[in-house]
């Protein structure tokens, strides 16, 4: 019997379970595939900020990254938070030698506290040596402007700069448009041959959004990996992301910015397994 999908998820562990590693695994597992991971960092967070955060050493980063790779028929592969130049370039090593995986690159350089993880070389590292690698990249607005080297005012000005950076590192770029203005959410996606594609839903007022461009990078390395086109892949995972934000916008989660609640569509999927499953009986 051949086993669901493995995706690969090369990232930090969150000790809230909002974001990296945790948001991953539930995504994967959501979408009915089987999570594999890299752990490249150990966080103390919660709902407000990260209260310390510790490297793994660049060795067993790419120890973990080569195992998983070797011992595992990898579908796909995404990456989030990379604490400096040595991983960068370790996870670009492990990926150079398995051109054609699906790789998705969410460049998590600072949390939404403030907390930076990378710094100059590795964002030169990121750009010179990673990115060419992927399949997308997933930059928010200010991870876009890092990466660029610029600063994005408005929507067309994103445009602007999904379509340089993606020229730049030969990769389809996603800049998501959370942080932009207006009662829509925008994301705009440019690829090498010079072609945009925008994305646009209705923005959910929330403050349990924590962990979504984790859920989002997830969620298309699933769909990469099940064999779907770029352009359907992201159309997918936003309704994902969408989901997690309606089902979990209710929930008190203590104070703070809580996480969009992907355990909401795990337990949908257990109803329908179970619903499916009583039929059959029946």
């Amino acid at each position: 019997m051949r086993p669901p999908p493995c995706i690969l998820s090369i990232a930090g562990s969150d000790s809230g379970g909002g974001a990296g590693v945790q948001a991953d695994q539930r995504t994967i597992e959501a979408l009915g595939c089987h999570a594999l991971s890299a752990i490249t960092s150990v966080t103390a967070q919660d709902a407000r900020s990260v209260r310390k955060w510790l490297p793994v050493p660049d060795t067993l980063i790419r120890a973990q990254s080569e195992a998983t790779l070797r011992g595992f028929r990898v579908a796909a592969a995404k990456t989030g938070l990379l604490p400096g130049p040595g991983a960068v370039r370790a996870v670009a090593l492990a990926f150079s030698r398995r051109p054609g995986l699906p790789l998705v690159v969410d460049p998590v350089i600072a949390s939404t506290s403030g907390t930076r993880f990378l710094g100059r070389e590795g964002l030169a590292a990121l750009r010179d040596r990673l990115l060419p690698l992927a399949s997308l990249v997933t930059p928010n607005w200010p991870e876009a402007e890092a990466l660029a080297g610029c600063r994005i005012r408005s929507y067309s000005g994103a445009e602007k700069v999904a379509a340089g950076l993606a020229s730049r590192v030969g990769t389809a770029v996603l800049i998501k448009g959370g942080h932009g203005p207006g009662n829509e959410v925008c994301d705009i996606l440019a690829t090498p041959d010079g072609a945009t594609r925008w994305f646009r839903s209705p923005r959910i007022r929330t403050t349990n959004s924590h962990g979504t461009g984790c859920i989002l990078s997830a969620a298309i390395a699933v769909w990469l990996g099940r064999g779907k086109d770029l352009g359907e892949a992201i159309r997918r995972s936003r309704l994902f992301v969408r989901r997690a934000l309606l089902e979990g916008r209710a929930l008190d989660w203590g104070g703070g910015r809580g996480p969009a609640f992907v355990g909401g569509a795990v337990t949908a999927r257990a109803r329908m397994a179970s619903r499916s499953s009583g039929r059959r009986r029946g």
